[in-house]
């Protein structure tokens, strides 16, 4: 069975939210939920291009790849409550346990290095301005549950631990921020 991709609901500058609801397409939830689904799909872009070295991150982008899709339903379900304090938590875990096995830093250093560090490094980016659509949505038209702020939070210092470990897989020296 297929089915039909286009709708013909958008075609005048509205989408239709889960409820039914007919909004302009600037609504904040709408723009909360397109910035976390175009950090889901560029997450979809790291693991394509995941370097030999750094194959191992696969499985853990994915995982935040299903997460991403929670947190969209946590946003526009009520009572969808995926996104816990736990999940939070448990990417404190990870930042903690890949920052054993990156170098110390004492100074800002440039988004880059090798080609996988770039692509994390440009994730966190989006998941930061996700956040603050989130944040926005938030104060200004819908509480959302603080896990998810904390989550949203929590994520995009992983992507930058992240991207900081891809570099020391692949080898690649940071650059500093400064000469």
């Amino acid at each position: 069975m297929t089915i039909k991709i286009y709708t013909k609901v958008g075609d005048h500058g509205f989408t239709k939210q889960v409820t039914g609801k007919m909004v302009p397409k600037y609504d904040l939830q709408i723009v909360a939920v397109g910035d976390i689904d175009e950090l889901d799909s560029y997450l979809g872009v790291v693991a394509a291009s995941l370097s030999a070295n750094c194959q191992k991150l696969l499985a853990p982008v994915q995982n935040l790849q299903r997460d991403l899709y929670e947190l969209e339903s946590d946003i526009v379900v009520k009572r969808h409550e995926q996104i816990t304090s736990a999940k939070v938590t448990a990417l404190e875990k990870q930042i903690d346990e890949l920052n054993q096995q990156i170098p110390k830093t004492t100074h800002f250093i440039l988004p880059g290095g090798s080609l996988t560090a770039s692509h994390l490094h440009y994730a966190r980016t989006i998941a930061r301005r996700a956040e603050r659509a989130m944040v926005k949505l938030d104060a200004e038209e819908q509480k959302l549950a603080p896990a998810c702020l904390k989550y949203i939070n929590r994520l995009s210092d992983y992507l930058f631990i992240l991207a900081r470990y891809a570099n020391v897989l692949d080898g690649v020296a940071e650059v500093k921020s400064k000469l």
